[in-house]
C-alpha cells in the first residue's frame, strides 16, 4: 500500500512558523510558475534553461556508496579552467539562465576558485546554490560565500559518526568537524541576518534506513533551515542496486523524522520520488530545455544520466573547447533536446529511475496533454531552481 503525502508537506505556512523555512517548496516542481517560458518552448522558440545543475570538478574526496557519479565518466582529459568557469557564467547570464547549482558529478569546492565563481555569479544576477560534502566549508569560506548564495546544502548522510563515515567512504575522525560547518553556517546566517537557505541531505538508500532517526536528531540540534530525505537515483541497468520497493518498510520511519519539525526547523520526506517505485507516468522527455547540466569535465549534456561515454550521441559539446553561448546556439543543441521530446524516444525504457528532470516532465507531460494549468498563486520562492 502506498502511503498518502503528509498533507504539510507541500502547504505554504504562515503564522507563528518561519516563512523562511515553511515557504520553500522541496518536493515537486516549480515549471506551473514559468508560464512565458513553457508557453515559449511550446511555440517552438528556443528558450535558455531557467536552471542548470553543474560541477567545476569530477574529483571528490568522499566515495558516497550511493553516488551516481560512478556511474558517468566521460572526461576525456578535459579541465575546467577558471577562465572557462567565468565565460560559463557570463554565457549563462547572457542567454537568461535564472539559477546555477554547483551539484553535478564532482565536489566544486576541491578547485581553489570556486568562492570566486559563486561571487561572479552573484554579481551577474544568478542564482547560485552549492552542495557539498563540507570538508571545505570552514569558517573563513562561509563568511565568503554565504553572503552570495541563495542556499547551501550539506550532504551528511547519517546521524552516527561510524555509519556516516562508512555510507560516505570518509574517515569517521573528519565527523565533528563538518558538525562544526554546520553549526558555524547557521551563526553565520542569523547573525548577519542573510538570506541564504542552509540545509541538510540524505540521500537514502533502502539499506540506510537505521540512519533516518538518528540524523533527524542530530539535525534538531544543529538547527538548519530544514533537513530532507531523498530517493536514490539509479541507471537503467540497476548499477547501484536499489530496489525501489525496498522504501516502503521506512515510510514509518520518514513519517516520524517529520515529527521533529518546529516553528524554525522542518524535516521534509522526497515522498513524490520514494513512494513512485521508480516509475514514469510520461515517455517522452520535456525537461532539459529547462533544467540542464554540466559535467565537472566540462561535458553539457541534457542531463546527468547521459553524461557516460556509451550516451555520445546525446553530447551537445564542452565547454573547455566551445563557449556555452556557442553551444547553446548550435543545430546541435536543439538537436538532442527535440529528439529526447520526440516519439523516437521514451524514457521509460532508455533511462534510469528517478532523473533530476522527472518531476518536470511528468507535469509538462500532462500540461501538453491539458491535465493540469499554470499556477496562478503567488510563486515560491527560489524560482531559479525548478
Amino acid at each position: 500500500m502506498t502511503a498518502r503525502m503528509p498533507e504539510f508537506i507541500n502547504q505554504i505556512v504562515t503564522g507563528e512558523k518561519d516563512p523562511t523555512v515553511y515557504s520553500l517548496q522541496l518536493d515537486g516542481t516549480k515549471i506551473g510558475w514559468w508560464k512565458d517560458r513553457v508557453e515559449a518552448w511550446a511555440r517552438g522558440e528556443k528558450i535558455a534553461p531557467i536552471t542548470m545543475d553543474i560541477a567545476w570538478t569530477r574529483k571528490c574526496q568522499a566515495a558516497c556508496d550511493f553516488c551516481y557519479a560512478q556511474l558517468q565518466a566521460n572526461d576525456g582529459g578535459h579541465v575546467i579552467t577558471k577562465q572557462n568557469a567565468l565565460e560559463f557564467l557570463d554565457d549563462a547570464a547572457e542567454i537568461g539562465v535564472k539559477g546555477i547549482s554547483l551539484i553535478s558529478d564532482g565536489e566544486s569546492t576541491v578547485v581553489p576558485w570556486f568562492d570566486e565563481t559563486i561571487e561572479y555569479g552573484d554579481r551577474l544576477g544568478i542564482q547560485i546554490g552549492m552542495s557539498s560534502n563540507g570538508l571545505r566549508l570552514t569558517k573563513p569560506v562561509l563568511e565568503r560565500i554565504l553572503p552570495h548564495l541563495t542556499y547551501l546544502r550539506f550532504n551528511f548522510s547519517g546521524g552516527d559518526p561510524q555509519r556516516w563515515a562508512q555510507i560516505m567512504g570518509l574517515k569517521q575522525a573528519l565527523f565533528p568537524k563538518i558538525v562544526q560547518n554546520i553549526k558555524d553556517a547557521m551563526e553565520i546566517v542569523r547573525r548577519d541576518n542573510l538570506s541564504c537557505n542552509v540545509n541538510i541531505q540524505m540521500v537514502v538508500m533502502p539499506k540506510h534506513g537505521d540512519q533516518i532517526i538518528p540524523l533527524a536528531k542530530l539535525a534538531k540540534e544543529l538547527r538548519p533551515h530544514y533537513l530532507i530525505y531523498k530517493h536514490t537515483a539509479n541507471s537503467v541497468d540497476l548499477a547501484l542496486d536499489v530496489d525501489y520497493r525496498e522504501y516502503s518498510p521506512l515510510f514509518p520511519l520518514f513519517r516520524e523524522a517529520e515529527t521533529f519539525s518546529d516553528e524554525g526547523f522542518r524535516v521534509v520526506t522526497k515522498w513524490s520520488r520514494i513512494q513512485d517505485d521508480g516509475k514514469r507516468d510520461y515517455q517522452r522527455c520535456f525537461g532539459p530545455p529547462f533544467i540542464l547540466q554540466l559535467s565537472g569535465s566540462g561535458l553539457v549534456a541534457p542531463c546527468g544520466q547521459k553524461f557516460a561515454e556509451e550516451y555520445k550521441k546525446f553530447h551537445i559539446g564542452n565547454i573547455c573547447e566551445t563557449r556555452f553561448k556557442e553551444l547553446y546556439q548550435s543545430d546541435r543543441y536543439w538537436d538532442v533536446l527535440r529528439y529526447l521530446a520526440s516519439d523516437s524516444f521514451n524514457a521509460q525504457d532508455q533511462c534510469g529511475s528517478n532523473c533530476l528532470q522527472t518531476n518536470s516532465n511528468s507535469w509538462l507531460n500532462k500540461w501538453v496533454n491539458g491535465e493540469v494549468q499554470f499556477h496562478d498563486s503567488p510563486s515560491p520562492p527560489h524560482m531559479g531552481f525548478l
